[in-house]
């Protein structure tokens, strides 16, 4: 059985109101981590200028499932991790770190289907059947 979903999508970084970059974006969703999603970005797209550079590893932003999936029809989101649609079929994805925000344009469709794909695995409301306690407080505590 399948623990994991993973989808790799084009995505748009927004420079400017006139410019933008493309990068790839990787999608994640484990079960044993059933309220969470993660997504990866290359490293050469790093906001953070310390003088050791980037270590080549990817960026990775871990926020709610349902957050993601909130956003894809109404602005959502509180904090670091804002999502929400806009016109033509499109969804931007707001990303606030010490160092400066990101905003990253998907395709809608994209999204939905690694959200559906995820919702395979664990269906919404189901999430809790899925939650191991002991697990995430010895991770908590290292």
């Amino acid at each position: 059985m399948h623990t994991s979903a993973e989808e790799t999508v084009q995505a748009r970084l927004i420079l400017s109101p006139h410019r933008s970059a493309r990068l790839r974006v990787v999608l994640t969703y484990l079960a044993e981590d059933p309220l969470a999603v993660r997504m990866a970005f290359p490293a050469e797209f790093s906001l953070d200028d310390s003088a050791e550079g980037p270590s080549g590893d990817d960026i990775v932003w871990v926020f709610g499932r349902q957050l993601l999936s909130a956003g894809l029809e109404l602005p959502s989101g509180a904090g670091d991790v804002h999502v929400r649609p806009v016109v033509g079929r499109r969804t931007l994805v707001e990303l606030r770190a010490p160092e400066g925000t990101a905003l990253v344009r998907f395709d809608t469709a994209d999204l939905r289907r690694f959200l559906w794909r995820s919702r395979l695995l664990v269906p919404e409301g189901e999430e809790h059947l899925h939650l191991d306690a002991d697990r995430a407080l010895a991770e908590l505590l290292g």
